[in-house]
């Protein structure tokens, strides 16, 4: 599992089954917060802006359609939970990370 801190930009593989099929869809954005002690009931809260509206998940990652978590990108940050970027305008400094999947 790779370590995964707030201020990572992060794309989520989910598995979707859809009657007897089955396909992969990613969701991608910043991790604002981690929450929970033990590895069974640790959860991230990841935000992406989709046309223009603001879309937050909370996903636990022992979650079985979890397929695989990449990450993209580290902001340089400086707080423990990022609530402040619902409503904040300016860009955060990235640096893009090369591609490792887990």
């Amino acid at each position: 599992m790779i370590n995964i801190k707030v201020g990572y930009t992060v794309r989520l593989h989910f598995r979707i089954r859809e009657g007897k099929k089955e396909r992969i869809q990613v969701f991608e954005g910043i991790v604002l917060s981690i929450a929970g002690q033990t590895p069974a009931t640790r959860t991230i809260t990841v935000r992406k802006e989709y046309k223009g509206y603001g879309v937050e998940k909370i996903v636990p990652l022992a979650l079985p359609a979890l397929t695989a978590i990449e990450v993209v990108k580290m902001a340089a940050i400086r707080r423990q939970r990022l609530y402040y970027l619902r409503n904040y305008k300016k860009r955060l400094r990235e640096t893009v990370v090369k591609s490792n999947v887990s």
